[in-house]
C-alpha cells in the first residue's frame, strides 16, 4: 500500500510541474486565460499530492507504532 500512495503522490507532483510549465508557456504567448487555467490545474494537482503524502505519512506512522509493540 505505501508504494501505491507514494507513486500516486509523485505522479501528482509531476502533473503539477507539467501544468506550471504549460502555464508559463501560455503566459509567454500572451494567453493569460490559458495560463490562469493551467495554474489552477497545477494547484489542484499539488493539493492532491499533498493530501496523498499526508495520508502516506499517517499510514507509515501507524505502521511504525504497531511494529514497536
Amino acid at each position: 500500500m505505501p508504494n501505491t500512495h507514494y507513486s500516486a503522490a509523485a505522479e501528482r507532483h509531476m502533473q503539477a510541474a507539467h501544468a506550471h510549465e504549460a502555464a508559463a508557456a501560455s503566459h509567454n504567448m500572451n494567453d493569460h486565460l490559458g495560463a490562469h487555467e493551467q495554474s489552477m490545474l497545477a494547484m489542484e494537482h499539488a493539493r492532491e499530492a499533498h493530501r496523498l503524502s499526508e495520508e502516506e505519512a499517517k499510514v507509515a506512522k501507524v505502521s511504525k507504532e504497531l511494529e514497536t509493540r
